[in-house]
């Protein structure tokens, strides 16, 4: 190992020349650089929810104009005013935000709920110095990024609501919600002997709440890397690719198995408004690739895809809590969406290639992938080769799973992608079942 010495005239004790310090935040003359993406302005409008009365008005700042419900993402803060027409008589103003997830199993009935978000504020209450209550009072409740379930934490899941029908089935929400209660005791009605606070009852209260959209928005760490070059030994593979080697079994023993090699992007992290892109080489004897060309995927001699790439989702709700022969006993439903297309690439002596993409629809892709308490969401993409007639196929069926990681918005060059660092720190590679030929 070399060594290095300092200048005479460098003093290693001086505090000039110490590892500086860092703080969570800059300071007044200091600037953020790589984050300057993350910090794009908010909007400027209101988001207005009024009493049936009239009489009171939650108004949420920092909207997007004549959105229908109030949105907020990653470490925001639930901010506006409650606004009263008339003050006589109140006791207190308080606002709090709420977050519930609740798994629910249909047939046999078994639930399970969480609280992921309970903050609660005081903006007045009435005492011997505090009489008259303020008109507008103003509020900011801050968002948490985890929650805690069952002795583990968990990052805070966005919005999310999921079903799945037949025996058993499930349903699995997560909602949030801001609400204002304006305490007026009304004498007219009588006052249980039970703690009516505790019981969620606000005698004589006016309450004021609505539904908000939790949306942490995440990017990807790198670009989507340029297509693979093409050549007569197929794919040149740059670092920027990852390539999987798998093997389509041979049926008949003087026909030679062929080797199937998927090519993704490094970082298998995507952005769900954008497509991704594969490349597909298979390689054998020139008997077992002419064999194979019924089955390509750009081939029309059946009447359905039989080698397939599709984005897969898988939704597990665990409300049971039980095993049975040393099994968890989950219950999962699992959607593709998204569905490959494929063009020739081109040939070799001993190959044939394919690219292709797997486009994206952020109407059916609302939200990433995530885990909170017993909802998990994953995705994968998944690599099928299933002929019709598995009996009389030249090979055997192929069925592989490669975990991937959504994104809320494509990467941008100014800064690291949101959240991609715990990208994979929940990955656990799904197993759905074969879907549906369409």
């Amino acid at each position: 190992m070399s060594t290095v010495s300092l200048p005479s005239y460098i003093d290693p004790s001086s505090p000039l020349n110490r590892t500086p310090s860092y703080s969570l935040e800059p300071h007044d003359y200091e600037r953020r650089i790589a984050l300057a993406d993350r910090l794009r302005p908010r909007p400027s409008g209101n988001f207005v929810k009024e009493s049936k009365g009239g009489g009171v008005r939650l108004r949420l700042t920092a909207q997007e104009d004549n959105v229908e419900l109030p949105v907020y993402g990653l470490g925001d803060h639930v901010s506006g005013t409650v606004e009263l027409s008339k003050t006589e008589g109140i006791t207190s103003v308080e606002v709090k935000i709420e977050g519930k997830l609740r798994l629910k199993e249909i047939a046999e009935g078994g639930t399970a709920a969480a609280s992921l978000v309970l903050d609660t504020a005081t903006l007045w209450f009435k005492d011997r110095v505090n009489h008259t209550c303020p008109t507008t009072l103003s509020f900011s409740l801050a968002l948490p990024n985890t929650f805690q379930y069952e002795d583990q934490t968990y990052l805070l899941p966005p919005t999310f609501d999921v079903k799945l029908s037949g025996l058993p089935g499930f349903i699995g929400t997560i909602e949030y919600s801001v609400t204002a209660i304006v305490a007026k005791p009304n004498q007219n009605v009588p006052i249980p002997k039970v703690n009516s606070k505790a019981l969620g009852i606000h005698i004589g209260s006016s309450i004021v709440s609505t539904p908000f959209i939790y949306f942490p928005r995440s990017k990807p760490a790198a670009p989507i890397p340029l297509s693979l070059k093409h050549s007569l030994s197929g794919f040149e593979i740059t670092p920027d690719w990852k390539m999987t080697e798998y093997t389509l079994h041979s049926v008949a023993q003087n026909r030679p198995h062929i080797t199937t090699k998927l090519y993704l992007p490094a970082s298998r992290i995507f952005s769900m408004t954008m497509s991704i892109p594969f490349h597909l080489t298979l390689e054998s004897s020139a008997v077992s690739l002419a064999a194979f060309l019924p089955l390509s995927p750009t081939s029309n001699t059946f009447n359905r895809k039989i080698t397939r790439i599709q984005l897969m989702r898988q939704t597990t709700v665990d409300v049971r809590n039980t095993t049975m022969y040393g099994v968890k006993t989950d219950m999962w439903r699992v959607d593709c969406i998204g569905e490959g297309t494929f063009t020739h690439a081109g040939d070799g002596p001993s190959h044939i290639s394919f690219s292709g993409e797997i486009p994206l629809d952020p109407k059916v892709i609302k939200v990433p992938a995530f885990r909170a308490a017993g909802l998990s969401v994953k995705d994968c993409i998944l690599f099928t080769i299933t002929p019709l007639d598995p009996g009389k196929a030249p090979f055997a069926p192929l069925r592989e799973v490669v975990p991937v990681r959504l994104a809320t918005d494509p990467w941008t060059p100014n800064g690291t992608g949101i959240g991609a660092e715990r990208a994979f720190a929940m990955f656990e590679t799904p197993t759905p079942p074969t879907p549906s030929p369409k």
